[in-house]
Parts: structure tokens; C-alpha cells; sequence
């Protein structure tokens, strides 16, 4: 499979991940605790994907689990980062920041970073002259469109009220997803 594909199935579950993780937060019920309960659900899911389906596919492809101190560290660390990153979205949630503005910083601010650290770490030949304007340009558009996204997102449809069938005889299919609070 071309690595494109990966990427688009990284974007859609990232894209989608702020929506889920503030509707799960709302929907635990406890609007003091309920981000930390969510938080650690998604541990849970984290424990799956990240640790069952790694040893299920070294077993099935034939690998072995012999690590080196360095790529574990590494690995930690970048473990750690991703991590403490869930947690400041849950917080900035926390903080009444709405899952649209949340996610638009996040997403429009970490390939940012990541550029600009990769090539710190790798620069050009020819030193942080040789890189390209089209790059500079790329990470100021990328700015401005967390800005624009952010600033310009449109408000949520005005709630309305159930309608008689499924107030009097309770709704058997209630929606998934809460209504998200705050968003605005």
C-alpha cells in the first residue's frame, strides 16, 4: 500500500479524534472529572492498539522484541509527547476552548513545529539559507489557516426541542455523540 493511503488514515482519525475525546469528556456525566475519565479510556485504547497489536504483529511476522537503549528511549519520549499532547487538548477543552479552535491551533501548529525542528536537526547543504521560500511560505499559510479556521468557524445550529414522538415515548436510537458544550 503506497504511504500516501497511511497518511489520509492518519488525517481522518486525527481530524476525528478532538470531536470524540471532548464528546466522550461530556458524555462521562461529571463535568469536574469527566476529561480525566476520557483520558483514561483513551489510555485503554492506547494499551490496544499500541501495545497488543505491535506484539501480535512481531509474533506473526516472526520479530522479536530486542530493543535498543537509544530507539526505546526515543520511543518513550516520543510516547510521552504524544501523551502529555492528549492531555493539553483535554485541558484546553477543560478551559472552555472548543473542540474546532482546539484542534485547528493543533493541527495548523504541530506541522509547524515539526518542520522547524526537523530542519534544525537536518539542515539543508547549505545551512537555514538554503531553505527554500516556498517552505517559509508553507509554514505561514499553515498559520494563517489555523487562524482563519479558528476565527471564522461557523456557530452551531440553535438547539431545538425534541419532537413530541420521541419526548413521550423516549427516543430508542438516542444520537452517539453529545452536543458538543462551548463550541462556538
Amino acid at each position: 500500500m503506497n504511504w500516501i493511503y497511511f497518511a489520509l488514515i492518519t488525517v481522518v482519525c486525527w481530524g476525528l479524534y478532538g470531536v470524540f475525546l471532548h464528546s466522550g469528556n461530556l458524555a462521562m456525566g461529571d463535568p469536574v472529572f469527566g476529561r480525566y475519565k476520557a483520558f483514561l479510556v483513551v489510555g485503554i485504547a492506547y494499551f490496544i492498539v499500541a501495545v497488543l497489536a505491535p506484539l501480535i504483529l512481531l509474533k506473526v511476522q516472526g520479530g522479536n522484541l530486542a530493543l535498543s537503549p537509544r530507539g526505546f528511549w526515543l520511543s518513550l519520549i516520543a510516547g510521552t509527547l504524544g501523551a502529555v499532547g492528549a492531555l493539553g487538548t483535554l485541558l484546553a477543552f477543560g478551559a472552555k476552548g472548543s473542540p474546532a479552535a482546539v484542534m485547528s491551533i493543533v493541527f495548523a501548529g504541530a506541522p509547524m513545529v515539526n518542520a522547524t525542528v526537523a530542519i534544525s536537526l537536518h539542515p539543508p547543504r547549505g545551512g537555514v539559507t538554503a531553505v527554500p521560500w516556498q517552505f517559509v511560505l508553507g509554514i505561514l499559510l499553515a498559520a494563517t489557516g489555523g487562524c482563519l479556521i479558528m476565527l471564522f468557524k461557523p456557530p452551531p445550529a440553535e438547539k431545538t426541542a425534541p419532537v413530541p414522538s420521541q419526548e413521550m415515548h423516549g427516543n430508542p436510537h438516542p444520537d452517539p455523540l453529545p452536543e458538543v458544550e462551548g463550541d462556538n
